[in-house]
């Protein structure tokens, strides 16, 4: 190998035997940082929210070092991108006005909830995810899965995020002009709950970007890396992601690259 390289032998063996340079042990140093963050993110984070999550760390490290370690390591995001719509306002149901008007700022917890519907495919058939979200942490407060896209799915998700937070009365709460959220049946919880409705307007799906956002963060970042035989499979899937991974330990940039559960909890600790 030295003659093929031209150097002498002396000059290999002293190579081989060189301490590792400060510079050198310092870029393994960040090449394991780097790794190890990307691997607790699922393989998801690109290299802005693997630097935020490494500086939230301590570890002192520019979005450009992250960059080149990555390409380097061959590591990439690996979400995937699609998207369909499934909102049905063709009905004769009465539908209430956009109060929450795109002010998806809230300032305090249990101020303005949002929610939608989302469809997963198994082979055993689809299944439907209604998530009600916190729009001042983007927390998941609520969800329901169910066979069926009906009104008794959205209530179940409104029932489970009342029954965690207990709201305050005169909460916002806003979803699109689907049939299932403009049913009797589900206008009464909301008055049941002392609530304020709001609905997007017909064929906006900006006005409740927030709530689409995150259904498609959950397509990318899981559904579409996942083969479900059966709902079941998928629902253990999401369920785990929403509550282990989405709430406690996914950093959002909305709220300043906390998680959402950080975020409730830096309010509930000032507010004491």
């Amino acid at each position: 190998m030295c003659i093929v390289l031209k150097v002498s032998r002396s000059g290999y063996y002293k190579w081989r035997c060189r301490p590792e340079s400060e510079r050198e042990k310092h870029h393994r140093e960040m090449t394991e940082h780097v790794r190890k963050a990307y691997e607790e993110s699922r393989r998801l984070y690109g290299s802005p929210k693997l630097t935020r999550q490494l500086n939230r760390q301590g570890i002192q490290i520019s979005e450009r070092t992250v960059g080149r370690i990555m390409k380097k390591q061959g590591l990439r995001s690996r979400t995937v991108k699609k998207y369909k719509a499934t909102t049905n306002s063709k009905h004769a149901l009465p539908v209430q006005d956009n109060v929450l008007g795109r002010e998806f700022q809230a300032t305090k917890p249990g101020e303005k909830w949002v929610t939608d519907i989302t469809y997963v495919w198994t082979v055993e058939g689809w299944l439907y995810l209604a998530s009600v979200m916190d729009l001042y942490s983007r927390r998941i407060v609520g969800w329901q899965m169910g066979e069926r896209m009906t009104k008794e799915l959205v209530i179940g998700a409104l029932q489970q995020a009342y029954g965690r937070g207990r709201p305050d009365p005169g909460l916002l709460h806003h979803s699109d002009r689907g049939s299932q959220y403009a049913s009797h049946d589900y206008q009464k919880q909301l008055l049941t709950y002392e609530m304020i409705g709001s609905m997007s307007r017909k064929g906006n799906c900006y006005d409740n970007a927030c709530i689409e956002s995150f259904h498609s963060v959950l397509k990318k970042e899981l559904i579409y890396l996942n083969h479900y035989e059966t709902r079941e499979q998928a629902k253990q899937s999401i369920f785990e992601y929403i509550e282990f991974f989405y709430n406690t330990r996914r950093i959002h940039s909305s709220i300043d690259y906390h998680t959402p559960m950080e975020y409730e909890l830096l309010y509930l600790n000032q507010a004491a």
